[in-house]
């Protein structure tokens, strides 16, 4: 079957990469490199809030009030802060535009941190840039949850068959592959868009101006 549909996760994928921000946070606080890996992503206590703050069921403001006890820093948009680095990917970022302008149907597939204060997806239209965007927060489903999956199958009307799945983390590919959409586990821009190009057999990106 032709694969007709592109699925992207947000952060990581469609922005610069999240451990880049998270680096440059610990600068500005001036922690200990790999501060916030030892207090996040490494406490199970942490990455149970996590979990929670990820489908909605705990606020950013609790989250923040939890981390920043553990971190030793002030509490005050600590997420924003966090991740205060992130920007658009301008090569992903178009990508999925160019896809969609070529026929193909683009999903989004995102664990959200929450939207208040701090919102991840502010200055991008959602709505306007792809054909159904699901994001944890407000389904109370986060990846790599195969309901999340199946969910936004249905919203785009697709088979996984039909579809490209690219993340920045390999377990959450694991229910994609099962589905059976083709996957592409994101590194940088320009290796996930060559691969992309060659599933789907369009061009994603512009042509080099010739001099």
């Amino acid at each position: 079957m032709p694969r007709t549909c592109l699925i992207v996760d947000f952060g990581g994928v469609l922005t610069t990469p999240l451990d880049a921000a998270v680096r440059g946070f610990e600068k500005r606080e001036n922690l200990a490199a790999g501060a916030v890996d030892r207090t996040w992503y490494l406490d199970p206590r942490m990455v149970r809030l996590t979990g929670d703050l990820e489908r909605g069921r705990v606020t950013q403001t609790e989250w923040n009030r939890r981390a920043a006890r553990t971190l030793g820093v002030d509490d005050g948009n600590l997420i924003g802060r966090i991740f205060a680095d992130l920007a658009p990917d301008p090569l992903m970022v178009e990508a999925a535009a160019r896809a969609r302008t070529a026929g193909l149907k683009v999903g989004l597939l995102s664990n959200s941190v929450g939207l208040e204060p701090w919102d991840m997806y502010r200055g991008c239209d959602v709505d306007g840039t792809f054909d159904a965007a699901l994001v944890s927060g407000r389904c109370g489903l986060r990846k790599p949850e195969p309901a999340m999956y199946e969910l936004l199958l249905k919203m785009l009307g697709v088979s996984g068959e039909e579809c490209v799945f690219v993340d920045d983390n390999a377990e959450n590919l694991v229910p994609a592959e099962t589905l059976g959409m083709a996957t592409v586990l994101h590194r940088d821009a320009q290796g996930s868009v060559a691969r992309l190009e060659e599933l789907f057999g369009v061009t994603l990106r512009a042509p080099v101006a010739q001099r």
